[in-house]
């Protein structure tokens, strides 16, 4: 899962108008992820790259118990949480932090071949969609555009950002699925993956920053918002 991830982010920010703002919604969709290619850059997680480790892809993710474990996903997104507490001050807003967060094991758990696991232990857990295209592939663009709707519709801003928001993650995941296979897994893929995210949380942030929730209409539009 790439942009799908990113599901999670929209749907939340359309749920409530205590939602972090959207760029804050985007780090914690794709947070583990974040932490899982820093953590390649060290060694401290590994993967490698295995042409036809599936279908769709040929990364071979074989150690990354602390970020992709069910048990880590959850520490992240506790972390998360707490972080977004002691920032806003808000329960609501923090738990939504947290919640976008976990999601992530989970929409990973559709994808991924059994490489992910409940708290870094031998027994591996995947439903193996990345080797079937013709399922992964609708899946994910569903998941995204339809979440994607959804925030537009609760929301209210110009049009501009978000369209161009919805281009770049277009754009993104068609190279992922469409370009060329990476050969090796060094520093400079990884380095690519967080630019690819980089890229998308500022497109995000610059949406959250031009947008209101429904709810905050009618009100004073606050000065600062989260």
């Amino acid at each position: 899962m790439f942009i799908g991830h990113w599901s999670a982010a929209f749907i939340a920010g359309a749920a409530s108008r205590r939602a972090p703002k959207l760029g804050t919604l985007f780090v914690a969709a794709q947070l583990v992820d974040w932490a899982f290619f820093a953590f390649a850059i060290v060694g401290i997680e590994k993967l490698r790259i295995v042409p036809g480790a599936t279908a769709m892809n040929p990364l071979d993710l074989y150690h990354m118990p602390y970020t992709h474990s069910l048990a880590g996903n959850a520490l992240w997104a506790l972390a998360f949480a707490l972080a977004l507490f002691v920032w806003r001050r808000d329960a609501a807003t923090a738990l939504i932090g947290g919640a976008v967060v976990l999601s992530h094991w989970l929409l990973d758990l559709l994808v991924h071949r059994p490489d992910l696991t409940l708290a870094g232990g031998e027994r591996k857990l995947g439903f193996g969609l990345w080797d079937h295209p013709q399922i992964a592939i609708p899946l994910e663009l569903a998941l995204t555009v339809g979440a994607f709707a959804i925030y537009l519709r609760r929301t209210r801003g110009p049009a501009g950002p978000p369209i161009v928001l919805l281009a770049l993650l277009l754009a993104m995941q068609a190279v992922n699925w469409f370009g060329p296979q990476p050969q090796s897994a060094g520093a400079g893929f990884h380095l690519l993956a967080l630019v690819a995210f980089g890229a998308a949380t500022w497109a995000a942030w610059w949406v959250g920053e031009t947008r209101w929730h429904k709810r905050e209409m009618g009100l004073a539009v606050p000065t600062w918002r989260r």
